[in-house]
């Protein structure tokens, strides 16, 4: 590892509540200041030593201005600090990684605290004609989870229906995309059964209903003994005869993920162990109405300018926006399925939007060390038709 490497440390995540579960009352920002002060609690680093904090958010209606500013403050990082928001829709968590990465590599930064952090469970109802009054008639309801998520406002088209659009383009049929569901469940179960996400997770404390606190410390979303000929029987969602429906799609979550990025020679002198080394990144644009094919050319571009091939790739979390959306990409980019979400993927352990980026990064470099691994690569479709991929490789010493 050369001293100017700039390497990922301490990536942790919260567990993944359920869509009204036992974290739907945590604010975002309260979730992503536990993923982050444990992030600094892991590697041993002072929170005056962060030069910046870089967070996403993606459903921020309701959160308060800035909630990376209030991630912080959460954190216990000092006031003199800086922190921004971004907002790149499913892309936010990992395009922090790919901003923090920028700032140290530019030297604008020396340590630089990145993640994601998302409460889909308190994404609120909207009046949009209240504010300058009505004088009479009905005032409709506006839902925050549609309008800023659900539908694209590029296309006209819910997430699920550029789905179909996949389905269709590829010939993805319905019992292909319950398989792929049920064998993510199925990788999440085997995982939870053996504590592989153990050390990743940082329990959240919340609440109990008869006073004190209780400790969240295991996902929530993932459900046991799921099988193809049980989603068989699930109706579609956003097309009659369709083959997209709830047990096929990524699953509406809360949580957040956190991790430190440095140069080497930084985590050398403050005794910081490195996760992994970040060798390349890039992102690219498609077709709305297929977003969920984003991943392709982000991926193929990663390739040409590394040089490398699918099948230099030890690990792949490719995140599980629908089955019918993770199937295409594999399928386009041509490799061994058993590297390919091997602990089970959004489907299974659901998708806080904001988050999701930095945390199948996390559960990436867990993997990878537990695996010995020396490549992994991460990447996800982006709402609006987008796709970003992140490579890693394993610290050697030079």
């Amino acid at each position: 590892m050369k001293p100017d490497d700039i390497i990922l440390a301490a990536p942790v995540r919260t567990p993944i509540g359920r869509f009204g579960g036992s974290l739907a009352e945590v604010p975002a920002p309260d979730l992503g200041g536990i993923a982050l002060a444990e992030s600094l609690k892991r590697a041993g680093v002072a929170p005056a030593d962060v030069s910046e904090v870089i967070f996403g958010n993606a459903r921020s209606a309701g959160v308060g201005p800035n909630p990376a500013r209030q991630v912080a403050f959460k954190a216990g990082l000092p006031q003199e600090v800086p922190a921004w928001t971004v907002n790149q829709a499913c892309g936010s968590g990992m395009r922090t990684i790919i901003s923090g990465v920028q700032a140290v590599t530019l030297g604008d930064s020396r340590i630089v605290a990145a993640g994601g952090t998302e409460s889909m469970s308190r994404v609120p109802y909207m009046l949009d004609a209240a504010r300058w009054g009505k004088k009479m008639g009905h005032q409709p309801l506006i839902d925050g989870m549609y309008r800023d998520g659900f539908l694209c406002p590029l296309c006209g088209l819910i997430m699920g229906n550029t789905a179909e659009n996949l389905a269709d383009r590829y010939e993805i049929s319905r019992e292909e995309q319950d398989e792929y569901a049920a064998e993510s469940q199925a990788r999440a179960q085997a995982a939870r059964n053996a504590q592989r996400f153990a050390d990743e997770i940082v329990p959240v404390p919340v609440p109990g209903k008869r006073g004190g606190e209780t400790l969240v410390s295991r996902d929530e979303h993932p459900r046991d003994g799921i099988t193809a000929q049980g989603l068989s029987r699930l109706p579609p969602i956003f097309r009659k005869n369709g083959t997209v429906h709830a047990g096929n799609s990524s699953g509406i979550t809360d949580g957040a993920a956190a991790v430190l990025i440095m140069s080497a020679a930084t985590a050398r002198e403050l005794g910081v162990r490195p996760a992994a080394r970040v060798v390349a990144y890039e992102t690219a644009g498609v077709d709305p109405t297929v977003m969920g094919i984003g991943p392709v050319p982000a991926v193929r571009r990663l390739l040409a300018r590394t040089g490398l091939t699918m099948a230099d790739m030890d690990l792949v979390e490719l995140n599980e926006a629908f089955a019918v959306q993770a199937l295409a990409c594999h399928r386009e980019l041509g490799f061994d399925r058993e590297r390919l979400n091997v602990n089970g993927g959004a489907i299974a352990l659901g998708h806080p939007i904001g988050a999701t980026g930095t945390r199948i990064v996390v559960t990436l470099l867990h993997e990878m060390a537990r695996r010995g691994a020396r490549r992994g690569l991460a990447t996800l479709c982006v709402s609006g038709g987008m796709g970003l991929a992140l490579l890693l490789e394993a610290c050697r010493e030079e």
